[in-house]
Formats: C-alpha cells, structure tokens, sequence
C-alpha cells in the first residue's frame, strides 16, 4: 500500500518498487531534458538547487526516509522542473498553448510550477512537522502552509542572488520575469494558493475518515460477539 506521512516508515529502497520507479522516472526525465536545452546557462541556473534537493533526499533517507506519497509529489514537482529548466519558463510550450487558449499576456508555465510547488510539497513539508514535532490540530496545517511560504520566499531570494552573481547574462531567462514588475510576488501568492488547497484538501480527508472509523468502531461494537475458534 502507498505509505502516507502518519505510517510507520522504515528505509528499504530495494523492497520499494514505487521508489524504485520514482527514481529512475525522473533519471530519465533529467537526462532527456539535459539534451540540448533551449539555454544552456539557463538549464545549469535551475539545476543548480534541483541537484541539492535531490543530494539532500538521498543523504537522510536511511535516518529520515519520507512516506512514498510524499516523494510522489517531490518527484511530480521535479518533472515539472526539469521540462521549465530545458526550455525555459518563458518558452515551455504548455504555457504557449495556454496562452493561446485562454488569451492570457504572458506565458504562465512558471506561475504554474509554482503553484504546484505548493500543492506539492506543502504534504512533505507536513509529515516533517508531524514525525519531528509531532503537531497536531490547527498547527499541523497552518505549518506547513506557513513553511512552504517562507521557502517560495527565500526560492526568489535566492533565485535572484544566484543570477545576479553567477550568471547576470543569463539573469532575464533565469527569472523568467517577462516583463511582469510583480512576477515574484505573484509567484509567492500562487505558492501559498497551492498550498492552501491541499491543507484544505488534507483536513477534509482526515475528517471524512475519522467518521469512518467512527462509523465503523459503532458498528463492530453493536454486532453480536462471534463464538470463540
């Protein structure tokens, strides 16, 4: 079964069929989106955060391995990356699709990866909370909302400190403002959006299984004992 931030989570990557999946998954989709990427420069700007992370998840996952739902949405959320790092933000052609479609100014494949930045890691941002701190209530959701923020914040900080640094030619690709004065602000708020709705989405399915199981401890407690073995 698909473990979940309140299992129990023990390390055993060569038991783990799914993570299995999810590593060579995104290998795949790495290497192919390293093959002639749109800007050079651009592609190494983004990778550069792309490949902590990813050093970051392999170092603590026999001390802190995470629930496999959660490194489902990691993995999600680095696919979208990794296409947005090969093109661009600015040219992925889903957003220019989008942009034909629905009329929008802008190329908005970016405020999308930052939507699901939220939608995405706000969960595993979550089961920290819950294994480390063991919160619980309004805290185990205001949290990770709150978390996810402060990370979307410190992302276009550092975002612009490494283009302005390492790469100021590759600046305007990098950030993929557009032209857009607000285009950080806005990516925050489509951070905080995202995240918003899956905590939402996370209470109210915690909700309708606590009733469930309420439900089902009156049943069993009603029925008649069976006869013992």
């Amino acid at each position: 079964m698909l473990s979940t931030a309140t299992t129990h989570i023990k390390p055993g990557f060569g038991r783990n069929r799914l993570l299995q999946a999810l590593v060579a998954w995104y290998a795949v989709v790495w290497v192919v989106t390293a093959i002639n990427p749109v800007f050079p420069e651009d592609w190494l700007l983004e990778n550069i955060l792309a490949l902590i992370a990813v050093a970051g998840l392999v170092a603590t996952y026999r001390k802190f391995p995470l629930s496999d739902l959660s490194y489902l949405m990691i993995t999600a959320f680095m696919t979208l990356h990794a296409v947005g790092a090969h093109y661009t933000y600015a040219e992925v052609p889903l957003g220019e699709w989008m942009q034909s479609a629905f009329g929008f100014a802008r190329n908005h494949y970016d405020r999308l990866v930052h939507f699901s930045f939220g939608l995405l890691l706000a969960y595993p941002v979550r089961e920290v909370f819950l294994r480390v701190a063991s919160t619980r209530g309004i805290w185990a959701y205001y949290l990770p909302l709150d978390v996810t923020l402060a990370f979307s914040a410190l992302y276009e900080i550092v975002e612009w400190l490494v283009a302005a640094t390492v790469a100021p030619e590759a600046g305007d690709a990098y950030l993929g403002t557009q032209g857009d004065i607000w285009d950080a602000q806005q990516d925050m708020l489509a951070a905080g959006i995202g995240a918003l709705l899956f905590m939402i989405i996370t209470a109210v399915v915690r909700r309708q299984r606590g009733r469930g199981a309420v439900l089902l401890a009156g049943e069993n407690a009603s029925a008649p004992a069976s006869p013992p073995a």
